[in-house]
C-alpha cells in the first residue's frame, strides 16, 4: 500500500467517477481502475460499490477512506514544512475575511500578495467575525481579516489600516446639500443597518447612538442591499470607504455619498492569527505587505 494509492481512492470517492477522478489524477482510467482493485486485494475487503451511477464507498470503504484522508493531508503537511523551511511564505494559509470587507478589498490585496509572494496560496473563507474567530480558535482557519476590536488574548492582532465611513443618502434627501457632514447630522435619521452578527451593524450603533429612528425596522444581509434600500428612499446609511466604489453601482442619481467632517467615523481592520500558531513571520510577512501598499481610500494606522 503506498501513499499515491491512498490520493487515488480519495480522488475516486471525491469525484464518484472513474473517468473524472483518472483524468484529475493525470492516468487513464485503467490505471486508476488497477491501483483501486490493487489496493482492494491488498486490504482484502471492497471499497468501492461499483453498481451504482455513482461510484461511492462501501461502509468500511469510508472508514478507510477517512483514514485516507488523514494520511494525504499529513503527507501535505509535511511537504509544506519543509517548502518553509525553505521559504517562509512558501505555504497555504486558510485566510477568513468579514463579508463587509471581503468583495471590496481582496481583489486589491490578492493581486498585492501574489505579486510579491508568489508561492503563498491564500485559501479564502468569507465569514461573520465570531464565525472567524471560532475557527481560529480550533485551527480552521489560520488567519483572519476582521475589523477592531478583537478581545481574544490568544490572538496575535496586527491593525492594517483605518477605513472610514460614508454616508449613503437617498436622492434629494436634505443632507445632501451639504458638501460634508457632522455625524449629529445623521443621529436623529431613519438608520439602516446589516442584520445580527455583522460587526459593520455594531459600529454604525456606536457611530450613530441609540437615537437613531427606525433602526429595527428592516435589516439587511449585505452593503448591496443596503445600497440598494437607500436608493428606493427607505432610509440613510453607512458604507465603509471601500464599498463606495466598487461591487454593483447604484445609480449615482438614486444615492449620494457624503463624507464626514475630519476625523470621519470609521475602523480599523487588522489581521489576526493565533499566538501559538507555527512559523509567525509567515504571518508577520503578510501584514507588512498588506501595509505597504494600500487602496487610496483607507489611512495608514
Amino acid at each position: 500500500m503506498t501513499l499515491q494509492e491512498l490520493k487515488y481512492l480519495v480522488a475516486l470517492a471525491d469525484y464518484g467517477h472513474f473517468g473524472r477522478a483518472a483524468e484529475a489524477c493525470f492516468i487513464t482510467q485503467s490505471t486508476l481502475s488497477t491501483q483501486i482493485k490493487k489496493l482492494e486485494d491488498f486490504l482484502g475487503v471492497t471499497l468501492f460499490d461499483r453498481s451504482l451511477k455513482r461510484v461511492t464507498p462501501t461502509p468500511i470503504g469510508q472508514e478507510i477512506l477517512q483514514a485516507a484522508r488523514s494520511i494525504v493531508e499529513e503527507s501535505e503537511r509535511i511537504r509544506e514544512l519543509a517548502r518553509h523551511s525553505q521559504d517562509p511564505m512558501a505555504r497555504t494559509i486558510h485566510l477568513g475575511v468579514i463579508p463587509t470587507l471581503g468583495p471590496y478589498y481582496l481583489p486589491h490585496a490578492l493581486t498585492l500578495v501574489h505579486k510579491k509572494h508568489p508561492d503563498l496560496r491564500l485559501l479564502l473563507r468569507e465569514e461573520m467575525t465570531p464565525q472567524i474567530l471560532e475557527h481560529l480558535a480550533n485551527g480552521k482557519l489560520d488567519a483572519g481579516l476582521l475589523a477592531l476590536p478583537v478581545n481574544d488574548d490568544s490572538l496575535r492582532v496586527e491593525p492594517l489600516f483605518y477605513e472610514p465611513f460614508l454616508a449613503a443618502l437617498p436622492a434629494g434627501h436634505a443632507l445632501a446639500k451639504r458638501d460634508v457632514l457632522k455625524v449629529s447630522d445623521i443621529m436623529a435619521e431613519k438608520l439602516l443597518l446589516l442584520d445580527e452578527g455583522h460587526c459593520l451593524r455594531d459600529q454604525a450603533l456606536d457611530v450613530c447612538g441609540s437615537g437613531s429612528r427606525g433602526r429595527e425596522e428592516v435589516r439587511a444581509t449585505s452593503l448591496e442591499t443596503l445600497r440598494q434600500m437607500v436608493a428606493m428612499g427607505l432610509g440613510l446609511t453607512l458604507l465603509p470607504a471601500l464599498a463606495v466604489d466598487a461591487g454593483p453601482r447604484v445609480s449615482k442619481k438614486a444615492v449620494e455619498i457624503r463624507p464626514f467632517k475630519s476625523p470621519p467615523p470609521g475602523r480599523t481592520i487588522a489581521l489576526a492569527w493565533r499566538r501559538r500558531a507555527p512559523f509567525p513571520e509567515t504571518f508577520e510577512e503578510l501584514a507588512q505587505t498588506l501595509k505597504n501598499a494600500l487602496p487610496g481610500d483607507v489611512e495608514p494606522v
